[in-house]
């Protein structure tokens, strides 16, 4: 008897081994396909998983032995150094669509964007929104984190609802 139970024991041991393998082993591989895609599709669908979240990307700068260091890329910011990421997400459970939004602040150097302006039509949400997160303001002006600046890679996201959704691009930026 006291056999079967260090059978057993080893069997669950091995199984959830296995499992632990195969969940790291599929993440992996996950990462490895989005690395090498080219489509920015694939990109969306990976950052659409996360949910009202900040976080921070990596920059990349020019190497301090060229020039005397002092120089970064890009100097100055602009609307262009705001990315806006959008994809579908699971609907909602009465089969409105939800959509995932991701606003990455990707400027090469040390630059802070605020009042980030977003061009939204009539943007609405059946889901809410938190509104310092992004409001509509006027017909085809939304406002991003409440004005306030967001870092050199910086990301802020949210979901919304609705039967469409709204085309988003930058209008306009303050660069700190």
């Amino acid at each position: 008897m006291k056999h079967f139970y260090q059978f057993q024991q080893r069997l669950v041991l091995f199984i959830s081994l296995g499992l632990l393998l195969s969940l790291l082993a599929s993440s992996f591989m996950k990462c490895n396909a989005l690395e090498d895609s080219t489509d920015i599709s694939d990109a969306r669908d990976f950052v659409s998983n996360y949910k009202n979240q900040t976080g921070l990307s990596r920059k990349l700068l020019l190497s301090p032995d060229i020039g005397d260091g002092s120089k970064r890329i890009g100097e100055e910011c602009s609307k262009d150094d705001i990315v806006v990421f959008q994809g579908s997400t699971v609907p909602l459970p009465n089969g409105v669509p939800a959509f995932t939004v991701e606003i990455l602040n990707a400027c090469a150097s040390d630059c802070s964007v605020a009042e980030i302006h977003v061009s939204c039509g009539w943007f609405s949400s059946v889901r809410l929104v938190n509104p310092r997160v992004f409001r509509r303001l006027s017909y085809d002006d939304c406002l991003v984190n409440d004005g306030q600046p967001l870092a050199p890679g910086q990301t802020l996201s949210f979901q919304y609802a609705n039967s469409f959704s709204y085309p988003l691009s930058v209008s306009s930026v303050s660069c700190f």
